[in-house]
């Protein structure tokens, strides 16, 4: 359990966050300057903070008892936005720098993210990629009792994103460590986190699923730059994806049978029927029940479910009400099969 009774001071506002977090992996949102990046400064021993901070019932900070531990005796993973890897070092170099480290450790995080092709290259020789898995398996070597992600997809473009999900999707099933992620891509934080804490102004706006913070219009208010992605994971058979019960048409060349893979969708490429579709090229028409319609501007975001698996559709506001929505509705997906991104 991670106890959060934190009080930060920042230049316009105070953050303020308490919470007992049981969840393994955990999303934070909210638009730039919200405080999210002072948050994760505050747990890490970065930034001065009042409270209290506490691990599995181990106190990182107690201001009333006067203790405050430092940075390296706190055992945390931080991984900011640019890796900061340093340059004249090796990424083996890198990757055993940290306090704590063991050789099993070194060797477990080298495997678990496939680094051992890395380990004797510098980071100017390195990818955008590259050099966040290093960083990754930086904080990992050091077996902490908890990680933290400060948006390590936002400096990477597409191709990249796709390289390194599925690794994040490794750490968070084999790792057994939990994780704050900070992200504005609400597709990522369905599908990697368990809980969501959506921050306005240093104040915790939400805190639930990543799916409700959608639901309840939370993360629109907060951010209204948010991305919406679709990220399916699940298992080739027979060619096609199975997510829960859906049989899904994907670019699944070259990948075994019985296979993990993950596959994005941007929510523009899903397209919405109110009416059966037949005779048409579109290799994925799914039923499914409008859950919730949020409205932005000139465009409105649709929540769908389709066999237990989530969509989420943008529309422009025309359309959505020439289709006359509403939640409850039966209505049927289209995506064509090229949509899907595989997330290498």
């Amino acid at each position: 359990m991670i106890e959060l009774d934190l009080a930060v001071r920042l230049a316009d506002f105070e953050l303020r966050v308490k919470a007992k977090l049981e969840s393994r992996f955990i999303a934070v949102m909210g638009r730039s300057g919200s405080g999210k990046t002072s948050l994760l400064e505050a747990i890490a021993g970065l930034r001065p903070a009042r409270g209290r901070i506490a691990i599995d019932g181990e106190v990182l900070l107690d201001s009333a008892a006067g203790t405050d531990l430092p940075p390296e005796r706190r055992r945390v993973g931080y991984v900011p936005q640019d890796a900061l890897l340093f340059p004249h070092l090796t990424a083996g170099e890198n990757l055993s720098f940290g306090r704590g480290t063991t050789w099993r450790s070194l060797e477990e995080a080298a495997v678990m993210l496939e680094l051992d092709p890395l380990l004797d290259r510098h980071p100017s020789t390195l990818s955008g990629g590259e050099r966040q898995r290093v960083a990754l398996g930086r904080a990992l070597a050091i077996s902490p009792r908890l990680l933290l992600l400060d948006e390590p997809l936002a400096a990477l473009d597409v191709e990249l994103k796709e390289r390194i999900i599925p690794y994040l999707l490794k750490v968070r099933d084999l790792a057994k460590v939990p994780l704050f992620y900070v992200t504005h891509n609400l597709g990522e934080a369905w599908a990697l986190a368990d809980e969501a804490l959506v921050l306005e102004r240093g104040e915790v706006i939400f805190r639930g699923s990543p799916r409700g913070a959608l639901d309840l219009g939370a993360l629109r208010k907060a951010d209204p730059s948010a991305t919406f992605e679709n990220v399916l994971d699940g298992t080739i058979r027979g060619g096609r994806l199975e997510v829960e019960k859906l049989r899904l048409s994907v670019p699944a060349s070259g990948i075994p049978e019985g296979a993990r893979a993950a596959y994005a969708v941007p929510a523009e490429d899903v397209l919405v029927s109110t009416q059966p579709l037949t005779g048409i090229s579109a290799r994925n028409v799914l039923e499914a029940t409008l859950t919730s319609l949020e409205g932005a501007a000139d465009e409105v975001l649709v929540r769908a479910d389709a066999s237990g698996v989530p969509f989420v559709a943008k529309l422009t506001s025309d359309a959505s009400s020439a289709l006359g929505l509403a939640a409850g509705q039966r209505v049927f997906l289209v995506v064509k099969t090229h949509s899907f991104r595989r997330l290498h």
